[in-house]
């Protein structure tokens, strides 16, 4: 479960590194502006907002990288909590979209059910 658990994290982690391309190096862009649904003023009007936050994305995504390099080399307590750190945050934010904007919902599952998925199977995998 622990490989299940790592696995799911790294496929979040590369969505992540996606959201922060879309949000911090694409966003005025033609195919960000469709992927989130806004016009050529709002993205302009929101750029500065949307490279912070594609940069906190890039960072959670880093998190969970460094921590599957940890399980990977022996160190499992410090690689855990990276990815725990990493995937549980993503988790959580897409829980705050979810609740805070229903209308969102698909997006927060896109971003929030594959970290959840590993870090169900990362705790089982370690508790065994």
């Amino acid at each position: 479960m622990v490989v299940a658990g790592l696995i799911l994290a790294g496929v979040a982690a590369l969505v992540h590194v996606y959201i922060f391309v879309l949000e911090s190096l694409v966003w005025t862009g033609r195919s960000a502006r469709a992927v989130f649904g806004l016009t050529a003023q709002q993205a302009e009007d929101t750029r500065e907002l949307a490279f912070n936050q594609g940069f906190y994305n890039l960072f959670l995504a880093i998190a969970v990288f460094l921590g599957i390099i940890f399980v990977a080399t022996g160190q499992p307590l410090i690689g855990a909590t990276l990815v725990f750190t990493g995937a549980g945050s993503m988790t959580a934010a897409a829980l705050v979209l979810l609740l805070s904007s229903p209308g969102k919902a698909s997006a927060a599952l896109k971003q929030g059910v594959i970290p959840a998925l590993g870090v169900i199977a990362l705790a089982i995998g370690f508790a065994a």
